[in-house]
């Protein structure tokens, strides 16, 4: 065969070689994209949240306690974020709701303080067949604890994908070491945090730095705030302002002053959260 057929084969082969390879890039990219766009949707369908340990009051047949624990319901997945100061108080008032333990399958602990992990044994009793999500920064016993009852565990550093359209911020510095939730749900950003040692500026500014063209919806849970001057509280509710965040629902560590001066600036956008509570989104 003369020279110049076997180079012209030559290049006919490695071309067609290239577009078939171009073709299963741009298949590739298509469904990655496609990927992306399904994560960035979010949670399907309404998302509850119940506030099942606190030591506001938002339901007289319950129990109130120094501590914090909420459950979110979103989909199939049912996600216990804290579980309060102790598991008496957090089962009775969960299932003075009509909330099944046996039927959470996540819990979501945001740090090591005994008023939002000190009900873990004692619901690990009721319900082992799940997993713990825990900062890394826990000390091993707690990991042992976990293990005893047959429960799962996993060390959460960076942020990371809980479930679908939940997500852990990963662990900021406090002291100590914590962790918050969000939700990516259709109304925005639900940033949920247990004490805010980080801050609770800083823990928003996370929220839109890991979701950036979402908005936020809601802030709840314990802001860290009792004990803090009004011109402290103003300044922090100027940022929220600034941060476009829509509701706010402050409990627990927040303290009586950081609610009223939330709720004289949200009116009706001031949720007034405590144990009992359910927030339908």
């Amino acid at each position: 065969m003369p020279r110049i057929l076997i180079f012209l084969l030559t290049i006919l082969i490695l071309g067609f070689g290239f577009y078939f390879i171009s073709k299963e890039k741009e298949i590739m990219i298509e469904e990655t994209e496609t990927k992306l766009e399904v994560t960035l949707k979010g949670a399907e369908g309404k998302i509850s949240i119940i506030t099942c340990y606190d030591n506001y009051l938002a339901d007289s047949r319950l129990k109130t306690g120094w501590g914090f624990s909420v459950l979110i319901k979103s989909g199939n997945q049912n996600i216990l974020f804290d579980t309060g100061a102790d598991s008496e108080t957090l089962l009775f008032n969960m299932e003075n709701m009509e909330r099944d333990p046996k039927k959470v399958n996540t819990i979501v602990l945001s740090h090591i303080h005994g008023d939002h992990i000190g009900g873990l044994k004692g619901f690990l009793k009721k319900n082992a067949n799940l997993t713990v999500y825990i900062p890394a920064s826990f000390p091993d016993l707690i990991r042992k604890e976990i293990e005893s009852y047959g429960a799962k565990y996993k060390d959460i550093k960076g942020t990371e994908k809980i479930s679908e359209g939940v997500y852990s911020t990963g662990e900021l510095y406090g002291p100590p070491k914590e962790q918050s939730l969000i939700v990516n749900s259709k109304k925005g950003l639900i940033v949920i945090t247990g004490c805010a040692h980080p801050g609770i500026v800083n823990i928003v500014k996370k929220a839109k730095e890991m979701f950036p063209n979402e908005d936020v919806y809601l802030v709840l849970g314990g802001f860290h705030l009792t004990g803090a001057s009004d011109s402290e509280l103003k300044s922090i509710i100027n940022d929220f302002r600034k941060l476009d965040v829509q509701k706010a629902a402050p409990c627990h560590c927040s303290g009586d002053r950081c609610r009223e001066l939330f709720k004289e600036e949200y009116g009706d956008n001031f949720i007034e959260n405590g144990v009992g509570k359910i927030i339908e989104i």
